[in-house]
């Protein structure tokens, strides 16, 4: 039988004991949040797949230069929206195997109100400075 809590609020988030740190109450809110993210996402991939099938080619070479800019923006932003889906399925998983909320690489609390700015998160901020700081001195 599985339990259902209610959402909480990011202040009670954030007010929350650590004794409650990916409690069920919290792994459930980010769960939701997740999902409702990931359904926000397929709403506007459907919204920019349609626009992207009624683009007209213009006959003026400067409206259809503008057209095909615009259409490369769009799809630029359709990729970033895909990224951020298998983002979001992976911290699904994450939350089903027990493992949402911890650090990969250091086992550490990621903390809550990293959770609440980036809920796909994956790696602590010491963490996450260390990888970013890593591509940039290898490419």
């Amino acid at each position: 039988m599985e339990q259902h809590f209610k959402l909480l609020s990011d202040a009670e988030l954030l007010a929350a004991p650590e004794s409650e740190y990916m409690g069920p109450a919290q792994l459930y809110t980010f769960r939701q949040r997740l999902l409702a993210e990931e359904q926000a996402l397929f709403a506007t991939a459907g919204e920019t797949n349609l626009h992207l099938q009624e683009t007209v080619m213009a006959s003026d070479p400067t409206d259809r230069a503008s057209a095909e800019e615009e259409h490369t923006l769009e799809l630029r932003v359709r990729d970033r929206e895909r990224k951020l889906i298998k983002k979001i399925r992976q911290a699904l998983q994450r939350i089903d195997n027990g493992s949402y909320g911890w650090c990969e690489d250091t086992g550490e609390p990621i903390g809550i109100p990293r959770l609440i700015a980036r809920p796909t998160a994956s790696l602590c901020l010491e963490a996450q400075e260390r990888h970013e700081q890593r591509e940039r001195q290898f490419g």
